[in-house]
């Protein structure tokens, strides 16, 4: 008899502890977020705090409305993908992805959990969405495409003279693909010669970078995740070497590089904050287009320059949104 008295207490005492979980749990009026990012870098890191940051604005502040699991894969695509498999068991009400192999990760694995994608550069041949109009699941978000015709424009009025500009990316990021394809069409308008190198992992970016020594007059990095994650490694070979550095967004130039007409990654991470918002209050993530950052900056590293022995032209200078001297 004691023995069946105790049973129906734990018993009891079981339902009261889950009807308490329970309780909590649907009381507590927190959103939790997901937020996963390929590798840690300043642009990232910068679209990730405009994220929060106009979250935080509206009323959705770390630890009071919403609470957040930040998970960094390092680079790793199998640590991307346990992280995914993370997320989808865990009872979350949003998932931000950061970068493109991030946002593939967590496509193939949640298939309901709203998700909201960032510096993402093309996400329809990335095999996220149906349509950019339309991404027909539940994932949409924001683009990172930038304007590389003008980047290498940009590099044509830095050094009249350039002939050959080399490209260095990871040919395993579907984004940085896209992007050296847009640089090729956009070479070859322009009467350049593009000469590609390419690395599996930021350990092999000095070296790539350094091949490139004697081979070209200037060197562009696209957004590519693994290349910017060691921008200091082409920006010692630059230095070294006088060869003026060009790059797709503006952190790049703060971290040494000479100069990019960019998108601003903070800026774009709060424009996707305003998505979410919306989600939020009942969108539907299937029918909200990708969105893309209209405005670009020009951006100048004066420092940067004199590194590299390169003389700007002042009217160059004038039409800079920001100079870093």
């Amino acid at each position: 008899m004691k023995k069946v008295i105790t049973f129906i207490s734990i018993f009891l005492l079981g339902l009261i502890l889950i009807g308490c979980s329970s309780e909590e749990a649907s009381q507590d009026g927190e959103k939790r977020i997901g937020v996963i990012q390929i590798v840690e870098h300043p642009a990232l890191d910068a679209a990730r705090e405009g994220f929060m940051d106009v979250l935080e604005e509206q009323g959705y502040k770390d630890g009071e409305g919403v609470t957040y699991n930040y998970q960094n894969a390092q680079g790793d695509m199998s640590t991307a993908q346990t992280i995914a498999n993370q997320f989808a068991n865990d009872n979350l009400d949003m998932i931000l992805a950061i970068a493109t192999p991030t946002s593939q990760a967590v496509a193939n694995n949640i298939n309901e959990t709203p998700i909201l994608i960032t510096a993402v550069t093309d996400p329809k041949s990335a095999g996220l969405v149906d349509s950019l109009d339309k991404p027909g699941s539940n994932l949409t978000g924001t683009s990172d495409l930038t304007p590389v015709k003008e980047q290498l424009e940009l590099i044509q009025r830095i050094k009249p003279d350039v002939q050959r500009v080399g490209i260095l990316y990871n040919a395993g990021e579907s984004n940085s693909v896209v992007q050296v394809d847009l640089a090729q069409k956009a070479a070859d308008e322009l009467g350049l010669e593009l000469v590609k190198a390419t690395v599996s992992s930021s350990n092999e970016v000095y070296q790539s970078a350094q091949s490139l020594d004697g081979r070209v007059d200037a060197i562009y990095i696209p957004t590519d995740n693994t290349v910017i994650s060691a921008i200091q490694s082409v920006v010692s070979v630059a230095n070294e070497s006088n060869i003026p550095l060009v790059v797709g967004e503006d952190n790049a130039v703060e971290e040494g590089a000479l100069a990019t007409v960019g998108i601003n990654y903070y800026q774009l991470g709060r424009q996707t904050a305003k998505m979410a918002i919306e989600v939020f209050e009942g969108a539907d993530t299937a029918q909200m287009p990708i969105q893309y950052l209209e405005n670009t900056d020009l951006v100048i590293n004066l420092k940067a320059a004199q590194a590299m022995g390169i003389e700007l032209d002042e009217e160059l200078i004038k039409e800079a949104k920001r100079v870093i001297e």
